[in-house]
């Protein structure tokens, strides 16, 4: 089905599945512990042996010799698999360094071997034994010593074009009356999900089955068999259930390549899980950044002129964080400027993490726009809304499909209780406590992607939805389901969803926000042509017929749904494919968060008291999920303000803290109240389904609120994440 003109009325528009806040079908199996992740398909591989990665010890380099024997003669050992003996082996093309290295090191804990034996415990205690002979050599381990050397990426990437620039920025800046220049940090992020990176491996001849934890099996499928060289149509990739992934998952990792070939050398299927400090050092990270902000106004609060600026680093080949991508789209003002600039580091390999781009351009962009609202004697909420467009500010003949961003802001406003704040900062205390509240504004584009689906109905009337969409907590069988439910006129219980297996049609995957519209929109083409299938043998027009209550109806006439299928099961596969609306509107969702904050006035201790997110995000198509995926997201965003940092050891080029217990992010007692509000809004030049996304969104703009919030309190300005005690304690109010 080719979307190519705005929706009009359709079935989805019936709303009596679809926008209801359902429980997620596949929570009583994880609740109950049946729903099989990717390393407990025990059943389907059967006497499987075990991996136990062995990582590089050095940053940069090479191996000069590797010692195996002691290893191999210990007991249970099957085989020990390195670069000198799994044969000739491609790059994947979604990674920036190869997933078996040697004997050149590109960083830290790549993978250099796997040992195999008949348990796990064995494997761990053999790998021990492998001695590793190092040349070392020196490596670029700190941003912020590299930032002189970064260069402008050499192509474009996720979001465009490494530089823009509309007017003369820098003449305008230089003439405006009021003018904020200023730059900010953030570190490097883990995505520290709880399912670790896992895999089983097994091989039926020259066909390999990978069991493995992945968001988009159709990317993994064309990496391994490249990886491999092996014909695409022998790889198989199953993900029932993911255990998180926000984009460490979008790409194949070592354990997915490791268990294939230990399994190819063996003869038996292998599971390979990675130990937490490699998810932490040997998968991707979101990338550090240093970011320069200039903003110029008039006296009365208009933006005439605003220039943002990112440097981050990477492997070589890799890409760079794009942390000014919001910049251009957020607000008005007729010159403007972005760049970005990519430093080569010898760190493991950046990436996407949830909201790549906007999650930390947004921790900069919007405290600077708290900084220029104080200049300029204006409440921040006000200056967001004074500068507010429904153009696309570099190409104004291109609106908005919707832009709600006002109403978020000033729905958020009264909601929240923001006419109480008291503008001055550190001017609010009770008791021990400094009291203080934030807002930023939140934008994440709306992105399309093909997504395709098949539809099965039997002489029952069930409904079964066959797709390689990925479930990755994020509640895909359950918004599927409704869908399928919707368009067929059927109960939920009368819709079967089989997800996460590359032998199903390709979807949209789970990343980018794009999953749940596009992935929803690839189940309503499969549906239509079911729909046409079924009206056809039941004698009907399908314009005029309506599916609902298990039957179809037209006129006076009715039949069972199941009828159709009476002689033999109906099956219809679709998928939606993209014209150009998105390229003549601007397709994005909007926010705003608000935080309120309490500082210890004698130790400096950051808590925050309440949280607010209000988002205008399309038709959603599950409120309870898609207040879950908010919520979980405002937790990230504080982890990432208060608390999460991956330290580097620029002497040796790693991440220290490389586990749960040093890499803190946040739990039950750190998080307060959670409220999330949805805007009645529709966009139907999105998709049928007149949906967009919302679980990147509930990030951006978190870590900003929760900085402007602590500003309030204590009147410290801090532009350097995470607020840690260290960067603020010596400059609270005087105790009274």
């Amino acid at each position: 089905m080719k979307f190519d003109a705005p929706a009009t009325t359709n079935p989805i528009d019936r709303l009596k599945i679809v926008g209801q806040p359902l429980d997620r079908i596949e929570g009583r199996f994880k609740t109950t512990g049946t729903a099989l992740y990717a390393y407990e398909h025990n059943d389907a591989a059967p006497n499987p042996a075990y991996g136990y990665v062995v990582g590089a010890s050095i940053a940069k380099g090479r191996i000069a010799a590797m010692d195996l024997a002691a290893a191999e003669r210990a007991p249970g050992v099957l085989a020990i698999v390195t670069a000198q003996n799994a044969g000739r082996l491609e790059k994947g093309k979604l990674n920036t360094a190869r997933l078996l290295g040697g004997p050149e090191i590109e960083h830290y804990h790549q993978a250099i071997a796997v040992v195999v034996a008949e348990t796990f415990e064995q494997a761990r205690s053999a790998a021990r034994l492998v001695r590793v002979e190092y040349v070392a050599e020196q490596g670029a381990f700190d941003l912020a010593e590299a930032r002189d050397s970064a260069a402008r990426p050499s192509a474009e990437g996720f979001g465009g074009s490494p530089d823009t620039a509309i007017g003369d920025f820098a003449g305008t800046y230089a003439a405006a009356p009021v003018k904020l220049d200023a730059t900010y940090t953030t570190p490097d992020h883990a995505h520290a999900m709880m399912e670790p990176h896992a895999s089983i491996a097994a091989w039926d001849g020259d066909r390999l089955t990978l069991w493995t934890s992945n968001q988009m099996l159709a990317w993994g499928v064309a990496d391994v068999a490249r990886m491999l060289r092996i014909r695409r149509e022998n790889v198989r990739l199953i993900s029932h259930h993911v255990g998180g992934g926000f984009g460490a998952k979008l790409f194949v990792r070592a354990d997915a390549l490791l268990a294939a070939l230990a399994a190819r050398t063996t003869g038996r299927p292998v599971k390979v899980a990675l130990h937490r400090p490699f998810v932490f050092n040997n998968t991707t990270h979101r990338p550090a950044t240093i970011q320069r902000i200039r903003i110029g106004a008039k006296p009365d609060g208009t933006i005439t002129a605003i220039g943002h600026e990112s440097w981050s680093g990477d492997l070589p080949g890799g890409g760079p964080e794009t942390a000014v991508n919001q910049t251009r789209l957020l607000y008005a003002g007729a010159h403007r400027m972005t760049a970005t600039r990519l430093a080569v580091l010898d760190l493991p390999e950046g990436n996407a993490m949830r909201a790549p781009g906007e999650a930390p351009g947004l921790m900069a962009l919007e405290i600077a726009m708290d900084e220029m609202a104080e200049k300029l004697g204006l409440d921040p909420i006000e200056f967001r809304i004074l500068n507010d467009t429904q153009v696309d500010p570099e190409e104004p003949q291109r609106p908005f499909s919707q832009r709600q961003l006002a109403t978020c802001l000033r729905t958020g406003a009264e909601r929240f209780g923001w006419s109480r704040r008291n503008p001055l900062p550190g001017r609010t205390r009770h008791g021990r406590w400094l009291r203080g509240m934030g807002v930023a504004a939140a934008l994440r584009n709306n992105l399309l992607t093909k997504s395709g689906a098949r539809v099965r109905l039997d002489g029952r009337g069930m409904v079964t939805v066959e797709t390689d969409m990925t479930d990755i907590g994020t509640g895909s069988y359950t918004i599927i389901a409704q869908t399928a439910a919707e368009m067929m006129g059927v109960p939920m219980e009368n819709v079967i969803v089989h997800l996460g297996d590359s032998a199903f049609p390709v979807s949209a995957g789970s990343g980018g926000q794009w999953g749940a519209n596009n992935a929803t929109a690839g189940v309503y083409a499969a549906c239509m042509k079911l729909r046409e299938e079924v009206a056809r043998r039941l004698g009907f027009n399908s314009e005029d017929a309506v599916f609902a209550d298990g039957e179809v109806r037209a006129g006076q006439r009715a039949a069972p749904l199941g009828g159709a299928a009476a002689q033999g099961e109906i099956v219809a596969e679709d998928a939606i494919a993209y014209g150009d609306l998105d390229k003549t509107h601007q397709q994005s969702t909007f926010g705003a968060h608000f935080v309120e904050v309490g500082v210890d006035v004698a130790t400096g201790e950051i808590r925050l008291r309440r949280m607010l997110a209000v988002c205008a995000a399309g038709r959603i198509l599950n409120p309870k999920s898609a207040r879950s995926q908010v919520i979980g997201a405002m937790t990230m965003g504080a982890g990432a303000a208060l608390m999460e940092e991956l330290v580097v050891d620029k002497r040796h080029g790693f991440f220290v803290n490389h586990d749960l217990a040093g890499y803190e992010v946040p739990v039950h007692a750190d998080i307060p109240h959670q409220d999330v509000v949805f805007l009645d809004e529709t966009d139907p030049l999105s998709s049928p389904m007149k949906a967009k996304g919302v679980g990147e969104l509930g990030i951006c703009g978190v870590g900003a609120a929760v900085a402007n919030a602590v500003y309030n309190a204590t009147g410290v300005r801090i532009r350097d994440y995470p607020l840690t005690l260290d960067k603020h304690l010596d400059r609270l109010p005087e105790m009274s």
